[in-house]
């Protein structure tokens, strides 16, 4: 993803609060045959846990994916935001210069590490990840 430096956000509380209020990211890895795979996948964030923090999700069993992943191979899980096209009208230059295109604003966050699949359910447990995310 090219990111404008000027658009860069670093701080790990702010991306943290983003990817919570998000919940929802696509995660992405490669099969061992190069085959790429997206599952959009409900995550929690457990922030305390690593560097930058650790993300919990679940596959169903019927999903390829995560047999098709070898465990500690990298994954990139996308957490989209808001977004909204920018219509060049909104531009003050547009008036002065004609010399203005239209854009697409949007907030997304890409998150990196290496992939691990359990089955274990007091793993899950302990993970925090709920089984039933209904109060």
């Amino acid at each position: 993803m090219y990111r404008p430096p000027h658009f860069k956000e670093d701080r790990l509380p702010v991306l943290h609060q983003a990817m919570t209020a998000i919940g929802l990211a696509n995660v992405v890895t490669v099969a061992a045959d190069g085959t790429p795979h997206a599952s959009p996948l409900p995550l929690l964030l457990q922030a305390d846990e690593g560097p930058y923090g650790t993300l919990y999700g679940h596959f169903a069993k019927a999903n390829p994916q995560w047999r098709d992943t070898a465990a500690g191979s990298p994954a990139l899980a996308i957490f989209m935001g808001p977004d909204a096209y920018i219509t060049p009208s909104w531009y003050a230059t547009k008036a002065e210069t004609e010399k203005v295109v239209p854009t697409w604003n949007y907030a997304t966050i890409h998150a990196r590490g290496p992939i691990t699949f359990f089955q274990d359910a007091d793993a899950l447990l302990d993970s925090g990840h709920p089984t039933d995310p209904r109060p």
